[in-house]
C-alpha cells in the first residue's frame, strides 16, 4: 500500500482578485436610456420612453474595459 502524502502544496499562481466592471457611459450603468417619442407630420417631440442601451446592451457594464 502507497504512503499518505500529509502536507499540501502551496499554490505557485494564487487566483486574481476579481475587478468591478465599470458602468456603461450612455446610460449610467442602468442599461436604459431615454429615446425622444416624435409624433405628427412635422415630427415634433412629445415625450420620452426608455430603451435598451446600445452600448452595454442592457448588461450596464462598460463593454471595452
Amino acid at each position: 500500500m502507497a504512503t499518505q502524502r500529509t502536507t499540501t502544496k502551496t499554490l505557485k499562481n494564487p487566483a486574481p482578485v476579481p475587478v468591478e466592471p465599470t458602468q456603461c457611459q450612455p446610460c449610467g450603468g442602468s442599461g436604459n436610456v431615454a429615446i425622444t417619442v416624435r409624433v405628427g407630420r412635422k415630427r415634433r417631440p412629445v415625450g420620452q420612453q426608455d430603451g435598451l442601451c446600445l452600448n452595454c446592451l442592457g448588461s450596464g457594464t462598460d463593454p471595452d474595459a
